[in-house]
């Protein structure tokens, strides 16, 4: 019996070689590999460049900041980020703000 697939929990997996493949999503993975071992998502900034943790951004665009009524203007520079999953996938703290989470499309790396 071979495992179910980890990425769409499918039970049609077969062998190929030193692989498990899947059909129904076509997700390849190796035999041997423990199955702790999740995919890491890739964060991307505005221009395509990879986030990482501990990267320097600047904002591309001003933004509206619920319950302030300035907003995070656009070049304000943030250091040391954090990357987290959701739908705001980067943490910081932002001088004059304090901690924000951001979207990783409305900054570029620096």
């Amino acid at each position: 019996m071979y495992p179910n697939c980890p990425k769409c929990n499918s039970s049609y997996t077969y062998e190929d070689d030193d692989l498990f493949v899947c059909p129904e999503c076509a997700h390849e993975w190796l035999q041997n590999a423990s199955e702790e071992e999740e995919e890491v998502a890739v964060v991307r900034d505005a221009n395509g460049n990879v986030l990482q943790d501990g990267d320097a951004i600047t904002i591309i665009k001003d933004l509206k900041v619920k319950g302030s009524s300035a907003p995070l203007k656009q070049g304000t520079k943030v250091k040391s980020i954090r990357l987290v999953d959701g739908d705001h996938n980067i943490d910081c703290k932002i001088d004059g703000f304090g901690a924000m989470q951001l979207k990783s499309e409305f900054v570029k790396k620096l």
